[in-house]
């Protein structure tokens, strides 16, 4: 059963006005199924760049197996045939209609350095992370929400063991796009990484002490998480601050983008529950900032968040963009809201000294009281 996805509109405006359209994101997450849905009876041509015997036919020449093919075409998993985009550029240079050639990629620095080589200004540029609430056939407890995956293929097949799916994704992931994409040598070392960034996700990154645990050099981990990041494992908050050049040079909080993937790898399919221990909150917090992460995406925008920390030690969790100004999201995993719960919002919005501006506390609980002027509770399943 297909699931519609809430990239579908942007990515059809973007069929619409540009010869080419590129669909980042994460392995496993719908990129083909997507395409395939949104062109329907108009798709031509389907090419997984995958197979070997593709990649042999398109060494010889390009040109000449590319251009009677008919449109529009698919170009599948370009990562392993970077080059190709030069090919596309060609031909899209020699016929510029919009709409004729779709390209996917799991692997985003392979793809994202060959598209700004060759397709600057020819190609739409999007990304489908995994599943959001709202592209789910049903609402998930607030166990399965902080530890289930938002993976299309677990979600929507019940047969699907979870944790044998994830072991292989990792196997699969590891195997394919970290060590024969990016010649990353040490599998087990990168594993632990993985291992200990769901530990400390949602939290201010430490690359001292993770690379003291792992026994490697601290640019090691910098090029290790830039792996992690442009595959969309990982997403790296960082700091707001006026001065720009602060928020580059100031530590980042990480998230994972499926909550699944980190309840795995911290063993919570073999427990303790996800509701009790000292990882419920982060795994909470994780599972909502992903959400309002994959929003962002399904626009067709940049997910330009920041977190803000005071000198004094008041925190907002999240600050999204809005009309010039950010609204701040403070994130707890409570069924009954507090005042204290929203003592880092009014601060924000203090601070920020915009008239009407308002706040957002994200919890387990729908009733909206005792939180001050311009602070609003929100039920995380509104996600």
């Amino acid at each position: 059963m297909y699931l519609h996805r809430l990239l579908e509109p942007t990515l059809t405006r973007a069929a619409r006005t540009f010869p080419a359209v590129v669909v980042t994101g994460p392995r496993q997450s719908g990129k083909s199924t997507l395409l395939r849905h949104v062109l329907g009876p108009r798709r031509g041509t389907v090419l997984s760049l995958e197979d070997p015997r593709i990649r042999e036919l398109l060494a010889g020449d390009p040109i000449g197996y590319l251009t009677p093919l008919p449109r529009p075409v698919i170009l599948d998993e370009i990562q392993y045939v970077p080059a190709i985009t030069t090919t596309v550029k060609m031909l899209v240079d020699r016929d510029r209609r919009p709409g004729q050639w779709f390209l996917t990629g799991s692997q985003q620095f392979a793809v994202m350095r060959h598209v700004a080589e060759s397709l600057a200004g020819r190609a739409a540029i999007l990304a489908l992370p995994p599943l959001q609430l709202k592209e789910r056939r049903s609402l998930p407890t607030l166990a399965s929400f902080i530890s289930g995956s938002t993976y299309p293929e677990p979600v929507t097949k019940r047969s699907v063991d979870p944790a044998v799916w994830y072991s292989s994704y990792l196997q699969t992931y590891l195997e394919r796009d970290v060590r024969t994409q990016l010649g990353v040598a040490d599998l087990r070392d990168f594993e632990q990484l993985l291992r200990l960034l769901a530990a400390r996700t949602s939290q201010v990154l430490n690359l001292s002490s993770l690379a003291g645990q792992l026994g490697v050099s601290v640019p090691t981990v910098k090029r290790w998480l830039s792996v992690l990041e442009a595959g969309y494992i990982v997403h790296l908050l960082p700091p707001y601050f006026e001065n720009f050049g602060k928020r580059l040079i100031k530590a980042p909080k990480l998230y994972f983008l499926d909550v699944g993937l980190a309840a795995f790898l911290l063993g919570m399919d073999q427990g303790p529950p996800p509701l009790k221990g000292p990882m419920a909150g982060p795994l909470f917090e994780t599972a909502v900032v992903s959400e309002i992460i994959k929003a962002r995406y399904a626009r067709g925008v940049r997910p330009d968040l920041y977190y803000w920390r005071s000198q004094n030690g008041l925190e907002v969790d999240l600050l999204v963009p809005d009309r010039g100004g950010h609204v701040p999201h403070e994130i707890k995993l409570a069924s009954r809201v507090r005042a204290e719960h929203a003592r880092g919002l009014h601060a924000w919005l203090a601070l920020a000294g915009r008239k009407g501006a308002t706040g957002t506390l994200i919890t387990d609980s729908r009733v909206d009281a005792g939180l001050g002027s311009g602070i609003q509770n929100r039920h995380w399943s509104s996600l």
